[in-house]
């Protein structure tokens, strides 16, 4: 892969963030490279359909239904309205304040002959507060708060992206089940055939006991690999109800695990496909969130200036007309002697910008690794697979031979027993080397984030 164009400047060291900073001792800072992005709508699924390359609806089916009901992505759906509604808690403190009040009064008056009465009064009056946030401790936090809400999105995305490969392998794993389930069964067909021919021999005298016992012994070995792939599969199923929020149920069925057909992988992919991963937006938006908040903690430190008023009128039976009021006035308020409170705030907030840093950093090395693991993993499983079903061809010819050089009383049973043991420890071998590639395909569309069309 074309590695030159992503991410250097945040997998590799000698970046600074924008801005004044002081780094504690051998830390490494990075900065987010422009147009990272494009968050995805985040009321709307994520916008790829890579399960489809497969070509088996019923898998299709499968992870649509585990997106559309998951749990884990009700969850982070949730955790997202959470920081929606944080952000418009910052965003609401830019504005000014305003209230309103209307009090009732009532009590007595003398007049100036001695006389008491009765007085009903009100005074309605309307307040307003205004922070100027000179310093921009406000404005930096509703940024915070913003990359924030952007934090949790990508979560959400990068919990519906592993849901996605999860219900894929799952399914792909649940094909290769089906498939060894159907070996141990072709397989305990043959074993019982071999079964009667060595009772047959031995009976009539053709054969030793020792040969019809290695016949029984072989069968039995066989028969319980039956019921363990049962289980296997009533396991896998279950699983894959639970990763579709439903009650443990039977799985549908599509094509056979010989015939899903991922689409071939160009030559020289895009680094640049790597900024698709929502993990990654989420390691530089939790970045920018630590940064803002530093900011924020650091103009914590200087004065706020607020300006506050009030206007109002007074109204009582015992003036002949109404009284108005008002009144405006501006504070100041700065931090004289807090006992180093702001201070250890403001370090605080620094060693967690720095540690957002490394995790940044690391997020986009972990990234480049799950690529270069997946297309290994794609390419040599892809090799194996080859010479094992050379091998398994090679097998299938040898046992065809033993078996009939053994009807014809030329060989023991013992060459048969080998053919038969190799068969099928290498198409079980062969099944396991599809399945591995298979999900090495779909580990390689979660690496890239989704797919690289």
């Amino acid at each position: 892969m074309k590695r030159a164009a992503l991410l250097l400047a945040v997998a590799l060291p000698g970046c600074t963030l924008p801005g004044k900073r002081t780094d504690a001792p051998g830390t490494t800072a990075v900065v987010p490279p422009a147009d990272w992005r494009t968050p995805l709508p985040s009321d709307g699924p994520i916008r790829a359909d890579w399960w489809r390359s497969f070509g088996d609806p019923a898998l299709t089916a499968l992870v649509e239904r585990a997106l559309a009901n998951n749990i884990d992505i009700q969850i982070a759906a949730g955790r997202v309205e959470e920081a929606r509604a944080t952000e418009a808690l910052s965003r609401a403190q830019l504005l000014p304040q305003l209230g309103g009040v209307a009090a009732e009064t009532q009590g007595q008056t003398v007049s100036p002959l001695g006389t008491p009465s009765r007085a009903i009064g009100a005074q309605p009056s309307l307040s307003a507060s205004y922070d100027l946030d000179l310093f921009g401790r406000l404005r930096v936090a509703s940024r915070a708060a913003r990359a924030q809400l952007l934090a949790s999105e990508a979560a959400r995305d990068t919990v519906r992206l592993a849901t996605a490969a999860t219900a894929a392998s799952g399914y792909i794993t649940l094909r290769a089940l089906d498939q060894r389930l159907s070996i141990a069964q072709a397989t305990l067909a043959a074993r019982a055939d071999a079964l009667r021919i060595a009772r047959r021999r031995y009976e009539t005298g053709y054969s030793s006991r020792l040969e019809y016992r290695q016949a029984q012994g072989e069968y039995s070995a066989t028969a319980q690999l039956v019921p363990a792939a049962e289980l296997a599969i009533s396991r896998q199923e279950n699983a894959l109800s639970l990763l579709t929020g439903t009650v443990p149920g039977a799985i549908p069925r599509g094509v056979p695990l010989d015939r899903l057909t991922p689409p071939p992988i160009l030559d020289g992919l895009p680094s640049d496909l790597l900024r698709r991963r929502p993990d990654i937006f989420q390691a530089e938006q939790t970045l920018v969130a630590a940064d803002r908040s530093l900011d924020s903690q650091r103009a914590a430190m200087l004065p706020h200036l607020s300006l506050t008023g009030s206007a109002g009128i007074v109204l009582s039976t015992a003036l002949a007309n109404p009284v108005g009021v008002f009144s405006l006035g501006a504070s100041i308020l700065a931090p004289i002697f807090d006992g180093g409170r702001l201070r250890a705030q403001e370090q605080a907030a620094t060693a967690r910008r720095d540690q957002a840093a490394f995790a940044y950093r690391r997020t986009a090395l972990t990234a480049f690794r799950e690529v270069d693991d997946a297309l290994a993993g794609v390419r040599r499983t892809g090799e194996q697979a080859t010479e094992l079903a050379n091998q398994t061809e090679a097998a299938r010819g040898a046992l065809q031979n033993a078996s009939n050089r053994y009807r014809a009383g030329y060989s023991g049973y013992i060459e048969q027993l080998d053919a038969q043991r190799s068969l099928l420890t290498a198409e079980l071998s062969l099944v396991q080397t599809r399945t591995d590639r298979l999900t090495s395909y779909v580990a390689l569309y979660q690496a890239m984030g989704g797919g690289w069309r």
